[in-house]
């Protein structure tokens, strides 16, 4: 069987209240998707996580060394894609481009081989996947609304009450603030759930081993992108001086990459984006290389459907970390901010049960996009 279409589509829809984290304001959400088609019709569906105009050119400058190939050969693709880019792409947009790619080629093998994709990544070790509640932005202040700090812990109680046992919030606003922040949603939420906060590289090194020392008695489970991705030596010294967990890896590409981040001694939980950081093909190999450095690992995600049952079928396929009788399941990211892409297009939507997420069991991901809402968020024409 080969492959016959590789098409990009930009979608994106405007958010009815804009957000911010620690770097930027939101007022939407634009996503490039991926469909890889066979000659006899099946399809299978990938995301890339970035800028979506641009992921779609790479994904359409990469089409002619894909179509062609045999649709059951994600992996000689890949190492193709790479291969081809590797002067020009080790890291960046169109590492997520050759993602979309292989995410969508998982899919589509197998349908063609009616399994789900846990199966394909070499079988499932759990039916159901631990997950946290995302959310907490920063928004603004409209007149009549509570001020921030409860705001965020209002809203963290809600995810609490949906069942959820882990949750993150957002820092990086001030080191004060933050603390103020944290404080409040600690104590809406208890002192039995996971609560994890996340800078999005905020601070440099002092700042944040301030915030680590101020929040230490709060339990935080981990402190997620607390430095810039590029100072590797910061992260190291920064887990030496703290007991709380230091995660990232979300701006971080290939097992390369990931090497120089474990041999610097950097993280305790990595987090690659399997939209970004080489797909499902290299995510395995990722795993490979923290199971070899002792390092836990989590997807980062954060898209449509697409990428979180691809996230999941991941997850369920990864080795527990130490190996013990009851595992520590470190939980997958799931998204609750507003998000009509992720909402609408996508199909079946996924559900949280006490904090869990069953694994797909139907070929392939286990997702489909409604194609009618596909072409009304459409803004860019594929």
């Amino acid at each position: 069987m080969r492959i016959d279409k590789v098409e990009a589509f930009v979608v994106e829809q405007q958010l009815q209240r804009p957000f911010y984290f620690s770097q930027w304001r939101y007022a939407s959400r634009m996503i490039c998707l991926v469909r890889v088609t066979a000659e006899d019709g099946r399809y299978g569906w990938g995301e890339a996580y970035g800028p979506a105009p641009v992921a779609a050119a790479g994904v359409r400058f990469l089409a002619p060394w894909v179509v062609g190939q045999n649709a059951l050969g994600e992996g000689a693709i890949w190492q193709t894609l790479h291969r081809r880019t590797l002067d020009y792409a080790r890291s960046g947009v169109l590492k997520a481009s050759i993602s979309a790619i292989d995410v969508a080629l998982h899919d589509l093998k197998g349908k063609l081989l009616n399994a789900p994709v846990a199966e394909l990544l070499g079988g499932r070790r759990r039916n159901r996947v631990r997950v946290y509640a995302t959310g907490m932005y920063f928004t603004d202040d409209p007149p009549g609304e509570p001020p921030l700090a409860q705001r965020l812990a209002d809203e963290a109680a809600t995810y609490v009450r949906d069942g959820f046992t882990a949750v993150k919030m957002k820092v990086g606003h001030t080191p004060a603030s933050d603390y103020q922040h944290v404080a409040a949603v600690r104590e809406a939420i208890g002192p039995d759930i996971e609560l994890m906060i996340d800078a999005n590289h905020a601070y440099d090194l002092k700042e944040a081993a301030a915030l680590c020392d101020a929040l230490a008695p709060l339990n935080i489970a981990w402190f997620e992108e607390p430095l810039s991705p590029e100072d590797d030596a910061g992260y190291r010294t920064l887990r030496r001086h703290t007991n709380i967990p230091i995660a990232a890896g979300e701006c971080e590409y290939g097992v390369a990459g990931f090497r120089r981040l474990f041999e610097a001694d950097a993280v305790d939980i990595a987090q690659p984006d399997l939209c970004a950081a080489g797909g499902l093909s290299e995510a395995t190999r990722i795993a490979a290389l923290a199971r070899a450095f002792n390092v836990n690992l989590t997807p980062h995600c954060w898209g449509t459907g697409i990428a979180f049952a691809a996230a999941l079928h991941f997850c369920a396929t990864l080795d527990p970390m130490p190996g013990r009788m009851f595992e520590h399941q470190w939980p997958l990211e799931m998204d609750r901010s507003e998000n009509p892409l992720r909402d609408q297009l996508v199909q079946p939507t996924f559900e949280a049960v006490d904090g869990y997420v069953a694994t797909p069991q139907t070929p392939g991901l286990g997702v489909d996009v409604n194609l009618e809402v596909l072409h009304a968020f459409t803004r860019v024409e594929p």
